[in-house]
């Protein structure tokens, strides 16, 4: 697999480099541990499907500041005051911490970590936009995916979506995603020769167009790819289209609706095709597709072999964005380790290091634990594991196929109702009673103070 050029050190957001450079100032000799996690389940969103770690990972691994970043740094208002010395880090930065993560493919809920990173507060910080960014994104698309992949039943889903995408590389990793979640392939190049993602697509309406007749055109591209040309029949008229498929007198993989009314246009083109003996041509459909619409054609059964998704799977068009966020939990100075949290409204969150133990019964998750990091359930799985140790990768690179399969065997396992589309009950995840009273005791420290002071 070709290697992945190292991300630039200035996809970051300011403030990023602007607390980085005052740590640096003030001599804040301190190790900060924090922990990326979905604040909230957006709607219609029982599970979340984790993704992105891959690419963090990466990420942490090469990144560097080169002399031009750090020139233009230096020239920014923001960063007159600063000292040369801190210019002087810049260049010599590398990732150094530790980082915990759950394998790509492993269910996720709310408030659960999908990262833990540890590392001096610099760098910790630094690597805030990133993060957030990029599991952001995979986790939103591998989620959607996984959801029209639900939806279709057992036929297969094929990802279009990168001409939809905000932008080349985020069609990329849309695919990548996609493929995560449980699509069978997708139809872009760049995503199958960088990550193996099984590629596929033959030709749109402009080579029928191109061609003196539709006859001609089908001809040409059965002859062209014998053993895989899905032959696109709605240019003019889907059912004389379907019959000019089917009387080319040579067998045919597929043919592709891309509009229209799918179920009746599915139905008679299957008569047709069956009733020349066409019957292992599948039939593929397309066009502004997403769960809802396949699951409908799907329950009416519509005779659809497989789906082309595209801008919703994408772009997740429903739901755009998950409320992630990357919060300190912990603290060590001087040997001394401080628990951190924020007590502003709708924001409370956990402090300290955390584990999430997920607990089986007959085979199907029941519920999950989010606990204190060094507590023990042997009769759990706990879902963060080790994958950078002094800023190395310890996690194992697994082929991106092991990992869509990860996703469905843990699909499998969820129990069914969990898994509508629609009105889906929350997943049970309690909190440990050790972990209750570290938010209490923080609680108390914090007031207690503010009382002290005389704060409001």
């Amino acid at each position: 697999m070709p290697s992945i050029p190292c991300n630039p050190a200035l996809l970051v957001d300011l403030y990023e480099l602007t607390m980085a450079a005052g740590y640096f100032e003030h001599g804040v000799d301190a190790r900060a541990t924090f922990e990326l996690f979905v604040r909230q389940m957006p709607r219609d969103r029982a599970y979340l499907v984790a993704s992105g770690v891959d690419a963090a990972l990466e990420y942490l691994e090469c990144l560097r500041f080169t002399d031009e970043d750090v020139a233009y740094l230096r020239e920014q208002p923001a960063f007159r005051s600063v000292s040369d010395s801190f210019f002087q880090h810049l260049r010599r930065f590398r990732f150094s911490g530790d980082v915990d993560a759950v394998r790509e493919g492993t269910l996720i809920f709310a408030e659960e970590p999908v990262l833990r990173v540890s590392a001096s507060a610099g760098e910790a910080q630094i690597v805030e936009t990133y993060l957030l960014s990029v599991i952001n994104f995979e986790t939103l698309v591998a989620s959607k995916a996984a959801r029209v992949v639900r939806a279709a039943g057992g036929a297969s889903v094929l990802e279009f979506g990168t001409r939809r995408a905000h932008g080349p590389e985020s069609g990329v990793r849309a695919a990548r995603a996609a493929y995560v979640g449980g699509c069978a392939a997708t139809s872009n190049v760049l995503a199958g020769m960088r990550y193996g993602v099984p590629v596929a697509g033959t030709a749109a309406h402009s080579w029928t167009q191109i061609f003196p007749n539709e006859r001609r055109s089908f001809e040409a591209l059965a002859e062209t790819f014998p053993d895989s040309a899905i032959l696109l029949i709605d240019t003019y008229d889907s059912l004389a289209g379907a019959e000019i498929a089917a009387t080319l007198g040579r067998p045919v993989s597929g043919v592709r609706l891309d509009s229209g009314e799918l179920l009746e246009k599915s139905r008679r083109v299957r008569q047709i095709l069956d009733r020349h003996g066409m019957h292992n041509t599948k039939i593929v459909a397309s066009g502004d597709l997403n769960e809802h619409k396949i699951e409908k054609l799907v329950a009416a059964g519509a005779p659809i072999d497989s789906f082309g998704v595209g801008t919703d799977l994408a772009t997740s068009r429903d739901v755009p964005a998950l409320s992630v966020v990357y919060k300190l939990v912990e603290f060590t100075r001087g040997g001394q380790t401080y628990f951190t949290t924020k007590f502003s409204e709708e924001k409370v969150y956990w402090p300290g290091s955390k584990q999430v133990f997920r607990f089986s019964e007959g085979g199907r998750f029941h519920h999950d634990l989010l606990a204190r990091a060094e507590e023990k359930y042997p009769e759990a799985e706990p879902l963060l594991e080790p994958a950078l140790r002094a800023g190395k990768r310890v996690m194992p690179r697994e082929p991106l196929a092991e990992t869509r399969a990860r996703t469905l065997a843990n699909l499998a396992r969820l129990p069914e109702p969990y898994l509508a589309l629609r009105d889906a009950p929350a997943y049970p995840v309690e909190k440990s009673a050790a972990l209750d009273r570290l938010l209490e005791e923080v609680r108390e420290r914090y007031f207690g103070a503010s009382k002290a002071t005389g704060a409001t």
